[in-house]
């Protein structure tokens, strides 16, 4: 599908990635975007740079209510980006809190498999269209420092595997993108190199664009795959070493 004259559903659009979106999209030329966040009124900047184009829309992933509400209110939309997240830097043994794990869970997981089961009708309609799942490249390996995180996020991966075939009979691409440390906020505390958020909503549009299922943004990222390919074990054994550090 083509971006431009797209209508997009952003989630999380008023923090880490989700501003980054809005500028891609709005350069893109896609001609509507639903700019969604727990509070509307936090994205009074981002909407006043494009206020024909940018509707903020009040939308809580954790709430099955409020995911029924934007699902029967915005019926025209035909590319959902499913970028909201949240981390909170765990190892699993020595930090763990479960409460933060459910957050994880609850945000990550289940609330972009939400977003997906309430939407797929909605760009079936709409002749298919994409969904695109934010993701991170910890999600096929685990980092010890994030270890909850990780594990959140490789379930939204497998989530996104089985969305992605489930869908294909009605022409629904479904994108994985799985990044490095992004420098945003969230990552503030880690060190680089980082990939900036700009050039990983690029490689997210374009894959949309090129119907790339999987992406992996930045330099980090693309090394990280290629040695994932050639010796997971080795990958495991290196991040596990991290702790001993």
């Amino acid at each position: 599908m083509q971006v431009q004259g797209a209508i997009a559903l952003v989630t999380g659009a008023n923090g880490g990635i989700g501003q980054y979106y809005i500028q891609g999209l709005q350069a893109a030329g896609a001609s509507r975007i639903y700019a969604g966040a727990r509070n509307p009124d936090s994205l009074k900047d981002i909407v006043a740079t494009d206020p024909d184009r940018i509707i903020p829309i009040p939308l809580d992933i954790t709430d099955e209510a409020s995911v029924e509400t934007a699902a029967k209110t915005y019926l025209d939309v035909n590319l959902l980006i499913n970028n909201a997240g949240v981390g909170f830097n765990q190892r699993l043994v020595a930090d763990i809190n479960f409460d933060k794990v459910r957050s994880e869970i609850e945000v990550n997981y289940l609330g972009t498999l939400r977003m997906c089961l309430a939407f797929a009708p909605i760009l079936r309609a709409n002749g298919g269209g994409a969904i695109v799942n934010m993701l991170t490249i910890l999600a096929k390996i685990n980092f010890p420092l994030n270890a909850s995180y990780c594990a959140s996020k490789a379930a939204a991966l497998l989530a996104t595997q089985g969305l992605r075939a489930e869908l294909a009979s009605q022409k629904t691409l479904v994108v994985g993108v799985m990044p490095g440390t992004v420098d945003t906020g969230m990552s503030k505390d880690f060190p680089p190199p980082k990939v900036v958020p700009e050039e990983v909503v690029r490689a997210a549009l374009q894959a949309v664009i090129d119907e790339v299922e999987d992406v992996y943004p930045g330099e980090q990222a693309q090394e990280m795959q290629a040695q994932l390919l050639q010796n997971p074990k080795a990958v495991e054994k290196w991040m596990a070493g991290i702790l001993a550090s």
